[in-house]
């Protein structure tokens, strides 16, 4: 299990996150995350690292299904 968890939640520790993933992982497995629609995974700095990264595929829940969340639950 990888996890991480963080006082913020910005781009900057997602990032982080994913590297953390990439460094963690056989480098060919391709990586299937599902992320809620949080705009930290969907900055333009993330989307940038994503396309040099094309084994990471982010999966988003649908808009207002925070019910699939369970952090929120």
């Amino acid at each position: 299990m990888i996890s991480r968890g963080k006082v913020q939640h910005r781009h900057q520790e997602f990032l982080g996150f994913l590297s953390q993933i990439d460094a963690q992982t056989p480098a060919g497995l391709d990586l299937h995350l599902i992320v809620d629609n949080y705009v930290t995974h969907k900055c333009g700095k993330v989307k940038t690292w994503l396309t040099h990264q094309p084994r990471f595929h982010l999966h988003f829940t649908p808009t207002c299904s925070s019910w699939l969340n369970q952090v929120e639950c």
